[in-house]
């Protein structure tokens, strides 16, 4: 699977179901340049595990609603209700780790 481009329209269509992680995120962020590619590898490995971006300058309202205050943030949902959040830079095992918590 690969990551998946989310904007303010569609987020509760491709959230609603299963187990999401999503990433929130700025272009000018560069701990978030830095996680990409560990969400990119991440995706490869759990594919039962949908990995979205929102990119929150062009989602401003969805950051609020989701108590985004600082990038990277990340939110794992499950059938579009929120089980957990995360902050910062992480390496893809601890994220798996997490992730796996969380099912």
């Amino acid at each position: 699977m690969t990551l998946i481009n989310v904007t303010a329209d569609n987020f509760k269509e491709i959230t609603g179901t299963g187990i999401v992680l999503v990433d929130f995120y700025a272009d000018w962020c560069g701990p978030c340049k830095m996680l990409t590619p560990v969400l990119e590898d991440l995706a490869t490995e759990i594919t039962d595990v949908k990995i979205v971006k929102v990119n929150i300058d062009d989602a401003r309202e969805l950051a609020k609603e989701h108590g985004v205050s600082s990038i990277p943030h990340l939110t794992l949902l499950k059938d579009g209700v929120e089980v957990a959040q995360d902050l910062g830079f992480k390496p893809k095992e601890i994220l798996l780790e997490w992730i796996n918590s969380h099912r």
